[in-house]
């Protein structure tokens, strides 16, 4: 009997890279005989012809399936829509514009065979891409690093594979504010990386804007670690001791020496610098409490609005 793998990609606006995603996708399938796939597509509310021409693609490779989401919810909507409709032995996460290159699908697979559970795609270099948004990506993952105790390896992308008990833990946790990478870690088991460089993207303008970026890195970053707030107090407790310090300092320079404390300008950039510290600190607190309103809501994390070719119906005869 042989084993099933599920792929899931959300695919937005991608009617450019849609059609060479299915050419190589097939070729990998053809290739890989002792398994048995398919590609559920999340149509994830676009604009242009990417569900006319899966829909076609269906008609031709039935192996290639269709979620069609009521509208776009975001990356990680789209992966948790594919999550709840996969049945198979292994799930491999992958995005549609073939920057995450389904030639690596074996090696991943591989590794798999090896008996580790998650194997993520480790980026090395990245063609076409912008060098802020290069910025963006290392000061992610070393802010990440230091503020989740290096939850999320370095440099480890959406792409990977799940054994069937990695992604059906995932699959649980119902927390509004997702961030799938850091959920895959969270929940643990067997890792390990396989480096690659990622392409650029076939077709399209990319969908990674840096303020869509830095809002994915806040979400993940408020979403597994509560450092951000043990700052509070602790610098708290240090504007308290420099402070008392130096008020002690001042006292006995007028006793000894009679010298009066420091003039106006020293007072106005000390009360500037304070009311700057609690105007960061309140928005802290306002994005975790913006978190929690999200949570509270509970709202789904996406809508179907139809499917086709029965994702998640996987014959493994």
């Amino acid at each position: 009997m042989k084993k099933t793998i599920s792929l899931v990609i959300p695919a937005y606006n991608e009617e450019g890279c849609i059609d060479e995603l299915f050419k190589r996708l097939s070729a990998v399938f053809d290739s890989q005989s002792n398994y048995i796939f398919e590609a559920i597509i999340i149509e994830n509310g676009s604009t242009d012809k990417t569900w006319q021409k899966l829909l076609k693609i269906n008609s031709i490779d039935k192996r290639f399936k269709i979620v069609q989401l009521a509208r776009n919810f975001r990356m990680d909507g789209g992966i948790t829509a594919g999550l709840s409709y996969v049945n198979s032995d292994a799930l491999i996460l992958m995005t549609a514009d073939l920057q995450d290159t389904p030639e690596l699908i074996p090696q991943l697979i591989e590794k798999w065979e090896e008996g580790y559970e998650n194997v993520y795609a480790v980026v090395t270099a990245r063609t076409g891409t912008g060098l802020l948004r290069r910025i963006n990506s290392q000061a992610f993952y070393w802010v990440a690093g230091k503020l989740t105790g290096q939850l999320i390896p370095r440099n480890a992308s959406d792409y990977r594979l799940l054994d069937r008990r990695v992604y059906e833990q995932v699959r649980l946790l119902e927390e509004r504010n997702r961030f799938v990478r850091g959920l895959v870690a969270w929940v643990g088991f067997s890792s390990i990386g396989v480096e690659f460089v990622r392409e650029e993207r076939f077709a399209g303008e990319s969908k990674a804007h840096s303020f869509g970026v830095i809002e994915l890195a806040l979400k993940g970053i408020l979403a597994h670690s509560q450092i951000p707030l043990l700052l509070i107090p602790l610098f708290g407790f240090a504007m308290f001791v420099t402070s008392s310090l130096a008020l002690l300092g001042f006292t006995l320079d007028w006793l000894i020496n009679g010298v009066p404390f420091a003039g106006f300008g020293t007072i106005v950039a000390i009360a500037l610098l304070l009311l700057g510290s609690l105007f960061l600190f309140m928005g802290i607190l306002s994005l975790y409490i913006g978190s929690i309103y999200e949570e509270v809501k509970a709202r789904p994390n996406f809508i179907v609005r139809q499917t086709i070719g029965d994702p998640g119906q996987i014959d493994n005869h």
